[in-house]
Formats: C-alpha cells, structure tokens, sequence
C-alpha cells in the first residue's frame, strides 16, 4: 500500500541532494540554511523552491558563511523546533567552531547537518572526509548508499537527534548528490511548537558547564554504539567461517554489487551505513574471515579502525592503506573489478575521436567582467615587473590562473587572498596584491582587511563585485553594489582609497589610470571592479528586487542612500 504524501504521488526521481531536502521537510522542518558549494547547493535550492510552491511556514536563508549557518539553525534548535544546514565538506571547516562545541551542548529541536564530500576534487580544493569530523565531534554519523536511503536517514537523523538531544551529520559524496533515482516519500510531518530549551546552562559553555555538557556527550555514546549496531543499515552476512571477508560503507555499496554480481555471494559482508561504527559486528565479521577487503569512499577512515593504523592485524586488512585500492579519487564499478580480479567490460569506443576531440580547460564566459579586470591587472603587472605576486580567491574568477589571463598566484580557501596579500607585504613583496569576488568577502574576507585597515599594509585588494554568487548557479550575494562600498569604509578604509571602476574594454585605460594612482600609495586600497556578471543578470535583478522589496518594509527607508 502506497503511503499517502500530502496529495503528491508518493515517488519521485529525485537527486540525492533533492531527497535530503525532501527528507528534512516532511520530517517536519521549520528553518533551513546554507552556503552555496558543489555538491550541497540543490539540498537548500530545493527547499526553497518547494517551500515557496507548497506555501510552507518554513523560513531560511542563503548564510553568510557556513559558520553563521549552522550558529543560525542552532538557534532554531534551541527554541525546540527542527533545523537543517547544509555545505559542502570543506565549508565544515569554516562552521568547526559551533560544530564541536554543539556536540557538546546538545541539540533541542532536531538539528542535522547536511555535508557533502567530493572525493576526486571535481570541485573542491581537497578530498577531506567529513566522517572525521563526525567522530572527532563524538557525533552520529549516517551514510546513504542510495537516494532512497538519503531519503530515509534524514528523517531518522532528526528523530535521533532529538531522541538523544544531539546533532546528526549526513554525510554525501557527489555522485550521490548530483544522480537521480526513484524515491518513495512518507506523509509530512507536523513541525515542533516553539519550547526553549530547559537547561540554558548547557548551552553556556563557561567551564563548569561546559564540563557538564561534555560529561554528558559522554555518556551519550553507549546509546550511540547501542543504536549503530541495531540499525538494520549495518547489515552483516556470513557466509561460512574462512571465507573472505568484505566491510563496504556508503554509497561504495552500488559499486561492489555492480562490479561482482553473484560472486558477492562468496564472500562474509558488512555493510556501513550508520556510525559510529559498530564494533560487535565488525568483531564478528573479522573473526569469520580469512581476511577482510575494506571498501570505502573517501579517506581511509574505517580501515584505520580495523587495522590499528596497520600496527596490528590478527587477520590481512587489505584497503586504501594498503595500496590494494587507490588511495585517492572517486571509487566505481571498474575500480573495484580490478581490485577483485573481474574483467574490466570494454567501453564504447569510435575510431578516431580522439584525433578531432581534445580536452577543454574551463574558462571564464565571453563579456565576463572578470576577464576586463585581468586585462588591466596583467597590463599593471607588467609595468610592475616580476617582483608581485597577485593572490586569488574561491569563485569563478579563480579561472583567471589558467590561460589566456595567468593572472593570479594563489587559490587557496575562502577569504584566503587578503590575508596571503598581508603576510606577502610583511615579507617584503611590494605591491602586494589580491582578487576577491564580493561573494567570497563578506563570506571570509572582512575580517582580513580590518587587519590590514588596523595596519595600514600596503596591500591592494581587487574586489570583483559581480553581484551574483555565480561559480554554484546564481544565488544573491550578501552586500553588493554601495553595500560593498560602505562595508569596506565601515572596516577602517579610508574612502579616498576606496575606487570603484567598471571594468569594460572602454573604460580599460581610465582604469589603469586607477590602478597604477592606488599603487603609488604606500598603505591600504581597495579597488572594487564593478560590473553585472553576463550569466545571471535576471537572477541579478529578482535578487535586487527582493532586497529593495524588503528595504521599502523599513520604517527608516525615507533615510537610506540605496537604490529603493
């Protein structure tokens, strides 16, 4: 019998991204939040597009940052009510702070984060594993093989978490997220009434309550280990004693069963799908078997475990570690068909293709702005000579290291290029310079130019304001146009040094006038190249609308300097 879903067909093809988002809101969600990064931006997208169609009392926001919104969905938690926040794996970093320390607090209302890994770099700096943070946190873990299990954990993880008042984390990987498959929704859940949390102590994390707290997380983890070890997402299957083992987590299972088939059936299986890891039956897989394959995406996280850091083994543990499977990259079905010995199935090929096609580096779009600004940052460069370095930033403009621009020297982390630009200045490089789209400032770089604004550095900060977050597909930025002009002033600029230009071919040689004036002061400027990204210019519009729309709501709009 089908389950009845608010009179909508109970399946739908959805992406793993998508069945997270439809998870969160029929288990009764009442805020979401987010930053946009590959492969995470859809799970808010969808939300808000079916939040907006179904006139849901959901509220959400497009976070500053990633640590704004995880502290954003906290609070929704601490009222009792159920949120969830979203990022890709590398935007964990940035919300580590409020991450460890609601460990220890505890949630009220349920509270999940969503996180997505990109094993491969497809579009990422790193391959990083968010299992990791998961147990440094001493937080349950869930990790979907399928859609229909990205479905189904996130319910489960807001039940957890307000069963056990803790955080869930959610772990995807990218093929996961951005690949469709036919899920089966359940009926939507009321939302939580508002209930403040009962003891305010624990979220005061002075030290005789953090002490509490922590005492607390503590003993939480028998229940965890208890739970783990009874989901029916940690299956394990013995098949007789001294045969070889596989332990296989996550979405590495879709592979394994692809690659061996019915030969699967030779061998003991453990499957992982929920941590922390559940030990008793690892325990008795290890026992029963002549040696165990360990097949996982992304780090070695559940070999490590296993083998002792390879220090102790009863029996072979064979993995990542061990070279039998690459120690980096995305897992597939053809990987672990080597792994085991299967042939490799041919792939389509056509004579000659190679000979006519090549490969194309990404590029920045025709009429980009960005690409105008580098014309005028390589033409200065070269007055300059070799002794600067330009230092670059996360954001489409990060294309600009690759040809025909080779402008900039650096793409290390968010808000990264201000702060390199100081530590390059202090070392001697003069001038010292960086790119910055208005998206990545006020994400991470603010409170890097109020140290170079405190210090006076002689640093030149470019930043690209498109208007647009566009390298994720479009959404609003923070502050752009004047907003990011009063921003900067507010950081302890000096407006004479604070140069708006417009970068089109026209204006090339008025901006290079710009330029080379800011550079002949030896201190702190920032130049704001100013100019609508050609991609998103409707988007551009409706976000400017929606703001103006909101800015009119204000009784002091009569007294505001914006375009409303």
């Amino acid at each position: 019998m089908q389950r009845k879903f608010s009179n909508v067909t109970t399946k739908e093809i959805l992406l793993g991204d998508e069945a997270v988002a439809r998870g969160a809101i029929d288990a009764g969600l009442s805020a979401a939040y987010a930053y946009p990064g590959t492969p995470s931006t859809e799970i808010f997208q969808t939300i808000t597009t079916y939040v907006k169609d179904h006139q849901l009392p959901v509220r959400g926001l497009w976070s500053t940052n990633e640590k704004v919104a995880l502290e954003e969905a906290i609070g929704v938690s601490y009222c009792g009510k159920r949120a969830l926040v979203s990022m890709k794996h590398v935007g964990l970093n940035v919300a580590a702070d409020p991450f460890m320390n609601v460990a220890v607090s505890g949630a009220w209302g349920g509270l999940v984060l969503a996180v997505a890994d990109d094993p491969s770099m497809h579009s990422s700096q790193n391959e990083q594993d968010s299992r990791c943070f998961a147990d440094f946190a001493q937080v349950p873990c869930f990790e979907p093989a399928d859609q229909q299990q990205a479905y189904d954990f996130t319910l489960q993880a807001f039940e957890l978490s307000e069963k056990l008042r803790i955080p869930v984390l959610l772990r995807l990987v990218t093929r996961l997220a951005h690949s469709r498959a036919l899920v089966e929704l359940a009926a939507r859940r009321a939302q939580n009434e508002t209930r403040y949390v009962e003891d305010a102590g624990l979220y005061t994390l002075i030290p005789t309550n953090a002490r509490r707290a922590y005492a607390g997380l503590l003993e939480k983890q028998p229940r965890l280990q208890k739970f783990s070890s009874e989901h029916a997402a940690n299956a394990l299957t013995l098949r007789g004693e001294g045969k070889k083992g596989i332990l296989v987590s996550g979405i590495a299972w879709n592979y394994l069963v692809e690659a061996l088939g019915p030969k699967l059936d030779d061998f003991n299986v453990l499957r992982i799908g929920i941590y922390p890891l559940p030990v008793a039956k690892m325990r008795a897989l290890i026992d029963a078997s002549s040696e165990v394959m360990i097949i996982e995406e992304g780090y070695p996280f559940i070999e490590r475990f296993v083998s002792a850091l390879g220090l102790f083994r009863e029996k072979p543990i064979k993995g990542r570690m061990t070279g039998d499977i690459p120690r980096s990259g995305e897992l597939s079905p053809d990987v672990l068909r080597r792994v085991f010995g299967v042939a490799v199935q041919p792939s389509l090929e056509l004579k000659g293709l190679a000979e006519v096609l090549s490969s194309r580096p990404p590029r920045l779009c025709d009429a980009c702005p960005h690409g105008d600004s580098y014309d005028v940052i390589n033409e200065v460069m070269r007055e300059v000579g070799e002794n600067t370095r330009v230092m670059g930033d996360i954001g489409c403009y990060a294309l600009g290291y690759l040809k025909p621009y080779q402008a900039i020297h650096s793409c290390l982390c968010m808000g990264s290029s201000i702060g390199m630009a100081i530590g390059a200045a202090h070392a001697g490089i003069n001038p010292s310079l960086c790119v910055i789209g208005d998206g990545t400032f006020t994400h991470s770089g603010m409170t890097a130019l109020l140290d170079a604004a405190n210090d006076d550095t002689n640093i030149k900060v470019i930043i690209l304001d498109n208007s647009i977050v566009a390298m994720t597909g479009g959404q609003p930025t923070s502050a752009t146009d004047e907003q990011v002009v009063d921003l900067v002033a507010g950081l302890g600029v000096h407006r004479k040094h604070i140069r708006v230009i417009t970068p089109v071919p026209q204006k090339k040689a008025e901006n290079l006038a710009v330029v080379k004036e800011e550079l002949a002061h030896q201190g702190l400027s920032v130049i704001i190249a100013r100019r609508a990204c050609v991609r998103y210019a409707k988007e551009i519009k409706e976000n400017k609308r929606e703001r103006d729309a909101a800015h009119h709501d204000d009784p002091d709009c009569a007294n505001c300097t914006g375009s409303c």
